[in-house]
């Protein structure tokens, strides 16, 4: 499997959005955001920190994208 690149929550989050997920709610510095499918994700947000591989990997299985679908999102 590639490296997974290395993104803010800033960046994931504007992918998720183009991914068709929307900003739900927010809990604290976690965000959650749904698609109209019922996906949920959460994102920790604290704004330039760069978000852990394991962090990343979540989010991305949460959300139902692979790795190429993140890159095309980008």
């Amino acid at each position: 499997m590639p490296k997974l690149p290395r993104l803010t929550a800033r960046q994931i989050a504007s992918a998720l959005e183009k991914a068709g997920f929307a900003l739900a709610r927010q809990s604290g510095s976690h965000m959650i955001y749904r698609n109209s499918a019922g996906k949920r994700a959460t994102i920790p947000f604290h704004g330039a920190k760069v978000l852990h591989p394991k962090v990343l990997k979540s989010i991305l299985r949460d959300a139902g994208l692979s790795l190429p679908d993140l890159e095309k999102l980008l």
